[in-house]
């Protein structure tokens, strides 16, 4: 890879309800950029919204994230099961879930996992916060569990994480999903329409001129 080269940074949390409803645009702008631009590189970026806590989730939090998704749901028609609220002990926590998906990276299996990650969070009202979610998505996706419940407790696995969220956070970014364009060496942060995909293509092809 040069250093001239065009890369789509896509700055997600798997636990993220906003990453959720931007699934259909994000599937949308990708089919976009393989038709139009092959030359644009798209890479995949842990962005980390909650460290590792036992703590249960405030009430109030609780309150807040259960309307996000009813927001979300109105505005994009994004399916959600709310039973989650009833039938879990939330806690706010992603960075299992985002070692998870560094896991998967090495299996080239990442955006797999999001999508087994999102389906049990959103859809099955289970709790990717609890590792035993985590394995369960791994093995639904074709990694082995002794191997992945090895590799996400690691130290390695977690040292990569919080490098990666360290290099994140000097994006130009404003919560997540988030897009940056890394064109003729600078970062574009890239505004998102979550229900044009079209939009955000023009906005990349009219910076890289």
């Amino acid at each position: 890879m040069t250093s001239d080269t065009t890369k789509l940074k896509y700055v997600y949390d798997p636990m993220c309800s906003w990453c959720w409803g931007y699934r259909p645009a994000w599937i949308a702008l990708k089919q976009l950029i393989a038709e139009h631009d092959n030359d644009i590189d798209i890479e995949y970026c842990l962005g980390g919204l909650a460290a590792d806590s036992d703590v249960p989730m405030p009430d109030e939090m609780q309150g807040f994230l259960s309307q996000t998704w009813h927001k979300i749901a109105a505005q994009l028609g994004t399916e959600f099961n709310h039973d989650f609220w009833q039938v879990c002990r939330p806690r706010r926590s992603t960075y299992p879930a985002c070692r998870a998906c560094i896991v998967a990276r090495d299996h080239g299996l990442e955006q797999q996992m999001i999508l087994a990650i999102q389906t049990a969070y959103y859809l099955e009202a289970k709790n990717p916060s609890d590792i035993d979610t985590l394995v369960e998505a791994a093995v639904s996706i074709g990694i082995e569990s002794a191997a992945f419940s090895k590799a996400i407790m690691s130290d390695e696995v977690n040292q990569r994480l919080m490098a990666e969220l360290t290099a994140v956070h000097q994006l130009p970014i404003r919560g997540f999903p988030s897009l940056v364009l890394e064109y003729k060496g600078r970062n574009y942060p890239i505004a998102l329409d979550y229900r044009e995909a079209q939009v955000t293509f023009n906005e990349i092809k009219a910076l890289m001129v």
